[in-house]
Parts: structure tokens; sequence; C-alpha cells
């Protein structure tokens, strides 16, 4: 991307944020515009894909810090990009921004020799330049990482599973190779800077490098420019890739995928692709870290008299024995039958009894319970509370 697309693109506005927000903000608005735009909710909309592209390259820019710093020390210094270069070029201003960047003519000796060295030097660090050594325009730059969600089932999270994943992303051009020239041609070294994507211009005594204004630092010309990149050798597409999910993974836990991000430059390597993994919820099994948790419901003379139960687990089931006399909410583990660690250990099976409690109850069923109330009125579960209630009312502070 040029100088000049950097400065006339406004990038915050693309993604309907404003340039003092913060990076989760532009990432929340950039996911939901994502969502919106997705090729794949609006087939044939070309005016949807087109925005989608616009709204990843706004993306690509602003969720790299250091890209965002470049992006915004370039448009304040020119206004914000207002009008694009309307008001530094043309009219009756007589000042052609073009000489910043290395074109026009202007006083001055050297190579191409022009006004305004200064200037461009300073760009040279915005777009491109670090430490003004020769060629330090055309430098090979990592790609961006790449954010992409799936959403999978409790059990594929807690036994593990491989999973279709459809990303539209910056990826290589398929028709050119990333050489951004049409099939059948290819890239010339530029030969104003042969190749460097720097030129040096002399002022005086001092002498400032800046990029080449002919191949716009890249070091080379494309005379055709590929057709469906239109010559940057990247291009947004929609790939099919089969991501492996691991046994254990975590709702909200993100797996990285090395090189399967926004490809380099220049051969620099590929970024990575971070996939945020949503587990829907069980209908029976919860989860507490590496612990499965189930609730089970029992009847009160099961817990009065003990018994054994037979619980499901996610692949098949287990025998616990409930001890007479257990307390309703009493937890019973059962060891090995969770999650299984990245160590080999499995977590285990928590398995709370709760007493249930019938909405209504028939008449023999009523006889045996007004029975039982009337076999054990000697025993009072609330002697404890009451026993405090009376020395609340001893006590002429309380009320």
């Amino acid at each position: 991307m040029s100088a000049r697309d950097w400065i006339e693109k406004d990038f915050y506005g693309e993604l309907g944020v404003s340039s003092s927000a913060t990076a989760e903000e532009i990432k929340k608005s950039y996911r939901k515009l994502a969502r919106e735009l997705h090729p794949d909710a609006n087939p044939g909309d070309a005016a949807a894909e087109s925005r989608f592209k616009s709204v990843s390259e706004a993306y690509a820019v602003l969720s790299d810090p250091e890209k965002r710093r470049q992006y915004d020390e370039a448009r304040s210094l020119f206004g914000g990009g207002r009008g694009g270069f309307d008001g530094f070029s043309g009219g009756n201003t007589g000042f052609d921004f073009g000489n910043i960047f290395g074109g026009g003519g202007g006083a001055g000796g050297g190579q191409g020799a022009g006004g305004g060295g200064g200037f461009s030097d300073l760009f040279g660090g915005l777009f491109g330049k670090r430490g003004g050594g020769a060629g330090s325009a055309n430098r090979a730059r990592r790609g961006s990482d790449v954010e992409a969600e799936v959403r999978i089932e409790f059990v594929d999270a807690v036994k593990g599973a491989t999973v279709l994943l459809r990303l539209s992303s910056p990826t290589t051009c398929g028709t050119c190779g990333g050489d951004g020239a049409a099939p059948g041609t290819s890239p010339r070294i530029c030969p104003s800077c042969s190749g460097s994507g720097l030129v040096t211009r002399n002022q005086g005594a001092f002498a400032f490098s800046e990029p080449c204004r002919d191949c716009r630092g890249n070091g080379k010309i494309i005379d055709t420019p590929c057709g469906e990149c239109g010559g940057d050798g990247i291009s947004t597409r929609t790939r099919a890739l089969n991501i492996r999910i691991p046994a254990g993974v975590e709702d909200g836990q993100q797996i990285r995928l090395s090189g399967q991000g926004e490809p380099g430059r220049n051969g620099a390597s590929a970024g990575d692709l971070y996939v945020r993994v949503h587990v829907s919820p069980h209908e029976v099994f919860g989860r507490s870290g590496n612990d499965l948790t189930l609730s089970v419901p029992v009847t009160f003379p099961e817990l009065a008299l003990g018994t054994t139960l037979t619980i499901p687990t996610l692949d098949s089931s287990v025998t616990v024995r409930v001890p007479s006399g257990t307390a309703s909410g009493r937890v019973l583990r059962v060891r090995g039958r969770g999650v299984v660690r990245k160590d080999g250990q499995a977590g285990d099976l928590l398995i709370t009894l709760q007493v249930h409690v019938p909405s209504t109850v028939d008449d023999k069923a009523r006889a045996a319970l007004e029975a039982y109330a009337e076999a054990s009125a000697g025993a009072d579960p609330r002697a404890g509370l009451n026993a405090l209630l009376q020395e609340k009312k001893k006590d002429p502070g309380e009320t």
C-alpha cells in the first residue's frame, strides 16, 4: 500500500469507530461488520464483497499497533486525509505534494533533485524506511495475524475434534502467485532505484533517502497488473481449513495456527491465524476446569436409607454408592472420569445429589408422609436456628 493510499483512505470510517477507539472496540466493530458483509452471507452481492475487502484492509492496519501508529502520524501531518491531497497540490497553492514523496521538479541538485528532501526523509520512517540503509524501503515484512471464530459442541471440546473452517482473509493471490503481475508477464526491476525502493537526493552538504516515486518503494515495476489483486499480490479469498481442536479446550480459548495468517511481503513469513473457540453448553453436563459436573435428582428415602445409582458419563456410565444418611447437596467424586489434560492426567466427575420434591402426591403417598412426620416429630431439623432465636430475644439490644 502506498503512502498516498494510507492518507487518502479513512480506515476508522470504514470500521465505524473513532480515531481514539481502543483495540477491543476496533476488534468488536470489525467482527460485527465481517459477519454482516461476509461473502457467504451475501452470495452474488458485489457491493458487499467490495465493502468486506475494504473493512478487512482497514482492520489489517488498525489491528497492528505499529501500522496504526504510522497511519495516525501520516494523517495528523496532513489534516487527517480530509479531501485527499487537494489541500496540498494544484489550485493556487503552488505546492505539489508529489515532491514530498520524490515527484516533481524544483530547484536543487543530485539525482532527480527536488525540494522537500527533509520531509521525504521523515516519511521514510512512516512508509518503510528503517535506519536509512539502502533497500530498507523494500524490506521484508511479516504478514499480519488473522483472527477467526468457531463454535463446537461440548463433547467435541472434551474429547477433541477436527472442524472445517471457512475463512475469508487476505491471502497470496491465486492468479499471479503473489508477484502482482498479470499471467504471462513478470515485474521488472525499477530502473530509477535499481530495485532498492529508495532514491537519494542531495541538498547542499546533506543527502536524503526517500521512497522511489516510480515504483512507490517496491523496487519493482508492474507494467500489466494482475486483474484479481490489482498488482498488490494479495487478495481476499475464502479458503477452507481443517482445524484440529485439541481435547480439553475451554470456551473462549484461542488456538494458534502458525503461518496461516496474512502473507508476508518481499519474502517474509506469513502471520499466524488465531482461532477463538466457543463451546455450546451441554444439556446435562457442566464443567469446572478439568472436572465434569452433573446434578442428579434423588428421593428422600434414597438419601436416608442409602442406595446405589447408575450415573451416565459422556461415553458410558458409572455406578456409585450413596451411603445412608447422606445430606442433599453432597458432592460425590468419581476419579478419572473428567476432562483429560495435556499431560495425560484426567479430571474427575463431580456428582451433586439433590432431593427431588414432587409437585403433587396421591392419597397413598400423603398418608405415608403424614405417618412418617408423626413418627419423627421428636426430631427438629431447625433446633440450631430456634436456639439462636431464643438468644436474640434475651438480648435487649437486638430487635
